[in-house]
């Protein structure tokens, strides 16, 4: 971390990475193949950026058919497994991002999402999309610190 003063005297924190910090893809059996030319998450440094997780069941490639609740753990695992697979656990979660056709389904997602965060809550948005990737109802990204 370095410290600057900017042109008005504003202090403000720099984060560097040290080259030997490298960039790394993480990906696991445990959670869906990427739909596209992507990783299922990169480690940057410290950060494990995840990329946004449909309700596709890592066993068949295909989406979970049935009520909304099914459909958010089985989001929610696929992140979960993720993360493990990058040696980190969801406590370590800092930042996700929710997109979600249908906002009426939000009380429902929330009661499902305190299960997996019982910590200290990760900062959040909540986006209500016209449409996601391969028909899903939600996908849900997330940033995690590791050091």
């Amino acid at each position: 971390m370095t410290l600057i003063t900017t042109s008005n005297h504003e202090l403000r924190m720099v984060y560097t990475m040290p080259p030997e910090a490298g960039i790394e893809a993480v990906f696991t059996e445990k959670a869906p193949r990427p739909v596209g030319p992507y990783s299922q998450a990169i480690r940057a440094g410290c950060f494990l950026f995840i990329a946004g997780q449909v309700p596709i069941d890592p066993a068949t490639g295909k989406l979970v058919e049935g009520d909304f609740e099914a459909k958010a753990r089985r989001v929610l695992e696929n992140l979960k497994a993720i993360v493990e697979a990058a040696g980190a656990t969801l406590d370590q979660v800092v930042k996700v991002t929710v997109y979600i056709k249908d906002i009426s389904k939000f009380s429902d997602f929330n009661k499902i999402y305190a299960e997996y965060f019982k910590g200290v809550k990760p900062a959040r948005a909540v986006i209500e999309v016209s449409d996601l990737p391969v028909g899903a109802d939600l996908e849900v990204e997330a940033i995690a610190y590791l050091c």
